[in-house]
């Protein structure tokens, strides 16, 4: 099978240039809390960018966990992310009156980075006058226009709100596992978190609104039975109709804005940059980019989301790599010695050339240490 060996194989975290020949640690951050109340970006590492040679080949090499950083803000998943400060407890008024939320998600469709998911909430009362704010849909808003309304948001004490970054390592570890979680799912269950952590903070939600994933009907039953007592209003669009989703819509934008404009490659190669383009797949800078940064064993750097299609035929004159597991099984063939191995293609290892469930057949024989001792597979027991 030829394909990269991806992250679910715990991804190797550092290059070795090839032209520097020195081996450079990058400690990586523990995970991102799934739930966060407030996005504080730090400013970006400083660096030189470098544009890329085309044939930059690189390695990366396994290190461990940095331990947690002390204080109220949380390490990122990874060094690129933004920090993160949690709240713990609602708003005041949060707990006194019934309350409308909105959700709503930025980056869904791009190859590369996290995909972040938003939620605003304020009082029932207070929905008029969030109506007269000029919330709206953040694709219709100039990248000046969200922030301005993003920072008039933090500073507003009648609104509250908050974010679920879903990295790019996590996606693609769902996605290719044995047991897939596909991006509705992904999707839903963020969703789900956000309402979760408003509940658990002492927030009487009465009302959420969400712009919807999939089948809008079978979406807002799924909510719905999560969390009886609560109204959901799922829509398409729903950040065009409702002003509390708009607000969520600017939140998930900004701060995905924010954590790729401060990326920090967990990876340390020469002539690495974020020259990306728009980060989708049909953007031909995005495919310049993934060509230059492609490497034919491992694959790309933790920023892309290997299980996207588009990564697949970067790989045609990748290296080959065969999984061998360590368990045979024997197969009644003719001779009573053909031997049936498992590929850890099966299991969802790599993306390339994968099929599910598959047992392939395979002239090799068991190790000669069970075969002296004569043991055999044990399959059932009396």
């Amino acid at each position: 099978m030829v394909g990269p060996i991806l992250g679910g194989l715990n991804k190797l975290q550092f290059f070795l240039s090839k032209k520097g020949g020195k081996n450079n640690s990058s400690k990586i951050s523990p995970r991102l809390p799934a739930r966060a109340a407030a996005v504080a970006c730090s400013p970006p590492a400083p660096a030189a960018v470098v544009h890329p040679s085309p044939r930059a080949a690189s390695i990366w090499i396994p290190t461990s966990p940095s331990p947690p950083a002390a204080g109220p803000r949380y390490p990122a998943p990874t060094a690129e992310m933004a920090a993160v400060v949690a709240a713990t407890v609602a708003p005041e008024w949060a707990t006194k009156e019934p309350c409308l939320m909105g959700i709503d998600e930025a980056g869904r469709g791009p190859v590369l980075g996290p995909m972040v998911y938003g939620c605003m909430y304020c009082a029932r009362s207070y929905h008029d006058t969030l109506a007269t704010l000029k919330f709206a849909d953040s694709k219709t808003l100039k990248e000046e226009q969200r922030e301005e309304l993003f920072e008039s948001l933090k500073d507003n004490s009648s609104i509250g709100w908050e974010v679920d970054v879903i990295c790019p390592k996590e996606l693609s570890a769902k996605m290719l596992r044995r047991s897939k979680v596909n991006l509705n799912e992904i999707s839903h269950n963020s969703a789900m978190g956000l309402v979760k952590r408003a509940l658990d903070m002492g927030v009487l939600l009465a009302e959420v609104y969400i712009d919807t994933v999939g089948d809008a009907e079978k979406y807002r039953i799924k909510m719905t039975e999560k969390f009886p007592g609560i109204k959901f209003v799922v829509a398409k669009k729903a950040d065009s109709l409702f002003p509390v989703v708009s607000g969520a819509s600017i939140v998930a934008k900004v701060t995905r804005d924010r954590a790729l404009r401060n990326w920090v490659f967990d990876e340390t190669a020469q002539n690495m940059h974020m020259t990306t383009g728009s980060g989708y797949p049909g953007d031909p800078a995005t495919k310049q980019w993934l060509e230059d940064h492609k490497h034919p064993v491992f694959g790309f750097p933790s920023l892309v989301r290997f299980s996207w299609g588009t990564c697949k035929p970067f790989f045609n004159d990748a290296v080959e790599v065969t999984w061998e597991s360590d368990e045979l099984e024997e197969d009644a063939g003719s001779n009573g010695s053909v031997k049936r191995q498992v590929k850890l293609s099966s299991l969802g290892f790599t993306g390339f050339k994968r099929k599910s469930e598959e047992i392939e057949s395979s002239g090799k024989s068991r190790c000669k240490f069970f075969q002296a001792r004569k043991l055999e597979l044990v399959r059932k027991f009396h």
